[in-house]
């Protein structure tokens, strides 16, 4: 099944965030600006046989994007005025650098350090960063935005959405299998310069991508974060 969330009205994308989990808000960067990115983000992209690279919001290109206006606005609209950038990952997926990622959540978030606490863990370290997985209300507090450098397609390993999942909290691994045998996937379909608004507890997950495809499926996958999401003395990393 295919989805596509209009956004002229606002409310509407926002409103699908809060009922489903997700919204698919098209033509936020025209294709000229996608085509200037990729040539900016060459020295991250272009690395045969990578399926993509962690905590890069860093990057000088990578932090003007999360920081341009018309991600902000989106992120703050739904998390509050004061919402920020924390974590950015880029993916790309093609016939040579493939994948399958199976139903889940996102449950871990980047800390600065390990420092146990009641309802954060198990923790794992992941190229030198802390993570902790985070209970429900921590979750609640995040946004990812995908950038999508080129079209999503049957063909190309499109991201999966489990529909109004992540209003049922952290799921146990038994859950999510039951669920994805239950419901039926949404096939999160747009076009490049679009993104997709998700949840991290929204249930999802993507299929490789096929032989027969010629195109590739580059996405700039971007978390935002309300103040205060994780207690003291726990401080949430920039990666």
């Amino acid at each position: 099944m295919n989805s596509t969330i209009a956004a002229t009205d606002r409310p509407d994308w926002q409103r699908s965030i809060d009922e489903r989990g997700y919204a698919l808000v098209p033509d936020v960067w025209s294709a000229r600006e996608v085509l200037a990115l990729l040539v900016s983000l060459a020295d991250l992209s272009s690395r045969p046989g990578r399926a993509g690279v962690r905590h890069v919001l860093h990057h000088p290109v990578v932090s003007v994007i999360a920081n341009d206006r018309r991600l902000l606005d989106m992120a703050q609209s739904v998390l509050g005025v004061d919402a920020f950038p924390f974590r950015a990952t880029l993916f790309d997926k093609s016939p040579d650098a493939n994948w399958l990622v199976s139903w889940h959540q996102d449950t871990a978030l980047p800390l600065v350090e390990k420092i146990e606490t009641p309802g954060w863990g198990p923790w794992s370290l992941k190229e030198g960063f802390h993570y902790a997985h985070a209970p429900a209300y921590a979750l609640n507090k995040v946004l990812a935005l995908r950038l999508h450098f080129d079209d999503s397609t049957p063909t190309n390993g499109p991201l999966r959405v489990l529909s109004g999942t992540h209003r049922m909290g952290v799921l146990t691994d038994d859950d999510v299998a039951r669920l994805a045998a239950e419901l039926e996937p949404v096939d999160c379909l747009i076009a490049k310069g679009g993104i997709l608004a998700m949840r991290p507890l929204v249930i999802h997950a993507s299929s490789k991508a096929s032989s027969k495809s010629q195109i590739p499926r580059r996405v700039l996958h971007i978390e935002y974060a309300s103040p205060g999401i994780v207690p003291q003395p726990l401080q949430l990393s920039t990666t």
